[in-house]
Parts: C-alpha cells; sequence; structure tokens
C-alpha cells in the first residue's frame, strides 16, 4: 500500500521505523534481531537506507597502492523484499543521486516494481567520504528534485530509451527529504522549503523530516511549509540521543540543535545508563508532546539504539 493511502486510512497514529543494511559480511539475520522486538508496535513502514560507494586505497603485493570503490553496505534493495516477505510489511528504499547513474536507478526502480514497492524516498544523498563538496556522478543526478523527476516519469511510462513506446507505468509513491532547522547548504529556512516545494510539484507526495530534539522547529516547520503552499503530510523524525559524544557529533552531521535542558542532563549522567536513561526520556516527552498535537506519524531512526525506542514505545501504547 501506498504511505499516503495509509496514512489517510489511519485511525491512530502511524509508527514507522528507519533502518541501516548491515555491513557486507554480515547476515541479514542482524536486521531481524534489530527489529523483531519493535514489531511489537505493528509499525506500518520501514525504512532502509542506501549507501553510495566509497573510494578506498588497497595495498597491491609491489607495494604500491590503488583507488578502489567498495560498497560497505549494500543490498537496501533485497532487504525490502526480504522485510516484507517476513514481515508481511510495506519497506520503503531510499534512493540517491550520489554515486549512481540514471541507468542504474532505472534499473533499481524496475526491480522495486517487479518485487511490488510501492514507495520511495528520493534523495540527494551526502559527499563522499573523501569530498568536501557533493558531486554527482558523471551520468547520474546532481539534484533530489531531478532524482524525482526520473521516478515521476517511469510513472508516466516514460524510460531513458527513446525506442521503448508505451513502457509499463511504475506507481510509486515519493517521499522527499525536509529539514525543520534547514539544510546546512541552504542559506535560510524559507530557501530550503522552496526547493521542497520545488519537489513536490514534480510529483513528491510527503515529507519525512531530519532528526530533531525540540519539537517547535517541527511545529514552526510544518507552519511555514504551509505557507509557501506545502500541503503534502510532513512525517516527524526521531532519534534518541544515548551518548554524551553525540552532543558534538549529532550537531555537526546533521545540523541540529540539541536544547540546553538535554545538554544540561546528559552531562550530569555519570554513565552509559544514566546517558540512555536521559534520551529515553526526553524522547518520551517528544513523542507525548507530538501526539497531543495530532502528529499522524512517528518516524523513529532506530540506527544503533532500538531498546531506547522500544522503551520509549511501551510507555506510549
Amino acid at each position: 500500500m501506498k504511505f499516503t493511502e495509509k496514512l489517510a486510512d489511519a485511525k491512530e497514529p502511524i509508527i514507522s521505523f528507519e533502518i541501516l543494511p548491515p555491513t557486507k559480511g554480515k547476515s541479514i539475520e542482524s536486521i531481524y534481531n534489530h527489529l523483531n522486538p519493535l514489531m511489537e508496535f505493528n509499525p506500518s513502514f520501514i525504512n532502509v537506507t542506501y549507501h553510495r560507494a566509497e573510494q578506498v586505497f588497497k595495498k597491491r603485493a609491489d607495494g604500491s597502492f590503488e583507488r578502489v570503490e567498495i560498497r560497505k553496505r549494500p543490498g537496501t534493495v533485497g532487504i525490502c523484499a526480504a522485510l516484507m516477505n517476513k514481515y508481511k510489511i510495506e519497506a520503503i528504499p531510499h534512493l540517491i543521486c550520489g554515486g549512481f547513474s540514471k541507468e542504474e536507478t532505472e534499473n533499481a526502480l524496475i526491480d522495486l516494481d517487479f518485487l511490488g514497492i510501492k514507495n520511495v524516498l528520493a534523495l540527494r544523498g551526502d559527499a563522499a567520504a573523501n569530498e568536501k563538496f557533493f558531486n554527482p556522478h558523471p551520468n547520474g543526478h546532481r539534484y533530489a528534485e531531478d532524482l524525482v523527476k526520473q521516478i515521476v516519469n517511469m510513472n508516466h511510462g516514460v524510460y531513458m530509451e527513446d525506442d521503448i513506446i508505451e513502457g509499463a507505468k511504475t506507481d510509486f509513491c515519493i517521499g522527499v527529504a525536509g529539514y525543520p532547522e534547514k539544510h546546512f547548504e541552504s542559506p535560510n529556512v524559507d530557501t530550503d522549503i522552496y526547493y521542497v516545494k520545488r519537489k513536490i510539484d514534480l510529483g513528491a507526495d510527503y515529507v519525512t523530516t531530519q532528526l530533531f530534539f525540540n519539537n517547535e522547529h517541527y511545529y514552526n516547520y510544518i507552519k511555514r511549509c504551509r505557507e509557501h503552499g506545502v500541503n503534502v503530510p510532513i512525517i516527524a523524525g526521531l532519534k534518541p540521543l544515548s551518548n554524551k559524544k553525540q552532543l558534538t557529533t549529532l550537531p555537526r552531521i546533521f545540523n541540529v540543535e540539541v536544547p540546553v535542558d538535554l545538554c544540561n542532563e546528559m552531562n550530569k549522567a555519570k554513565n552509559e545508563a544514566d546517558c540512555e536513561k536521559v534520551g529515553t526520556e526526553w524522547l518520551l516527552h517528544q513523542c507525548r508532546d507530538l501526539l497531543k498535537n495530532n502528529t499522524p506519524v512517528l518516524h523513529f531512526y532506530t540506527l544503533g539504539k532500538p531498546s531506547m525506542i522500544y522503551n520509549v514505545l511501551k510507555q506510549l501504547f
């Protein structure tokens, strides 16, 4: 079922999760072990992230080095199919511009369509690890809106090859990213929302936000989006703070504010268990406030600490 259809039919708030594919060499059982406890809460969707190849240097026998590309977390499409088969749940794969050609993206979309996957999240993706700024694949997309265009074209039966006449029409529901505290490359929130609206006008169906720790940022973002004519569902992205190191890493990586009260409580924590207790209580407070304000979807980034999210959901429902 499409995400927007599920949301329209929902009589109560929807729960969804996001996971990382395991690193190459690990079994999919690591994903099942991660998700099994959380399935108690009947999530409607599970997002699966997509990852570009990384360039690494490998030493040759003669002592010299060669640069090679390695995809450390492959398997997004296969994981989506496995989750749908095992849990009878809708999976939402991420699609990214970085590191992928338009042809590779088209072939991935064909695979997803054949598997009966109806939802995708279209993202630009991050710069490569060895690059300061984002550079697209030579035959790929520079911006997420271009990726949205390609998906919409396939929904209309339009493929890259000109000789494909009356191509099979896909039927993807398209999500895009939103940033309540703005994308780090945007000069301001209004400019950021302008580009979100462009993606919606091209055919995207909903927005999933970057994580945030201050609900006011989310509420203000929705208000400003509506003022700019963005009227699609805007999904709240949530993640627990689990250790003191994240007080500096998360703002740097995700361009998000950690509220003073949360910082103070986390700094008082004496050990890892105390840190997780603080993070759990903060996330619980966020969720209760969001539900009180009729937020339709709670989307949890489960990366690393599913037990914390389990404890929050156990107290909510």
